[in-house]
């Protein structure tokens, strides 16, 4: 068991049972994450993964997936026990074109370099931060995307639900539906997007969200 002592590592722990509706969650962001590369232009493929914990959403697809040699991905985490599991993790899968920064997702320049990507990830992010930073962070995706590229996104939907509302805001922002998929037994959903629009110029040192999330679990 990789878990140790912060709010978010004890909260992660829940991915270690099999019956919990995070590790529910976790097989539909996988098997969107895994469609999203299977869908990706022939060559090299650049995914990254905001806030990405112990790398679950990412490591547990490439470590089998016949496109995993043409994957350069890059997961952003702020926690440094998650950071180390997640190093740890990419390691022994033998994922080499897994790059893991310990640093704040929030900020664009935390992905120079590895955009404009393929597959983004903006998983436990829109339940630990505020309605109109949601708003900004899915109005700069269209910065860090390539064109087609597939977004996988996570929120729940406790009322207010606000899901509604972000579906919405994707589609304004140039992005098609793919899916959106609920989770059984719980209040968690997945969504799906691709960008059908032109993409935007990459746009370094823009903070597109504050994280208000203390780890506890209240927030998904």
């Amino acid at each position: 068991m990789l878990v140790s002592g912060s709010h978010w590592e004890q909260w992660h722990g829940a991915y270690e049972d099999p019956t919990s509706s995070l590790n529910r969650r976790l097989a539909l962001v996988q098997r969107r994450v895994r469609a999203g590369l299977d869908e990706a232009p022939d060559g090299p493929v650049r995914l990254i993964s905001m806030c990405a914990g112990q790398g679950r959403d990412v490591i547990g697809v490439l470590s089998d997936h016949p496109r995993a040699r043409d994957v350069r991905a890059c997961l952003v985490e702020l926690d440094p026990g998650l950071a180390v599991d997640a190093r740890r993790s990419a390691f022994h899968a033998g994922l080499s074109g897994v790059m893991v920064i310990q640093g704040d997702g929030s900020t664009t320049s935390a992905y120079d370099g590895a955009v404009p990507a393929d597959v983004v990830l903006v998983c436990g992010v829109f339940g630990n931060i505020s309605e109109s930073d949601v708003a900004t962070t899915i109005l700069e995706l269209p910065r860090l995307a390539a064109p087609g590229a597939t977004v996988v996104w996570t929120r729940h939907r406790r009322p207010p639900d606000l899901t509604p509302t972000i579906r919405r805001w994707f589609i304004e922002a140039g992005f098609e539906e793919v899916a959106f998929d609920t989770v059984d037994g719980s209040v968690m959903a997945v969504g799906t997007n691709r960008l059908v629009r032109a993409p935007a110029p990459f746009r370094a040192a823009q903070q597109m969200f504050t994280f208000v999330g203390d780890g506890s679990g209240t927030h998904i």
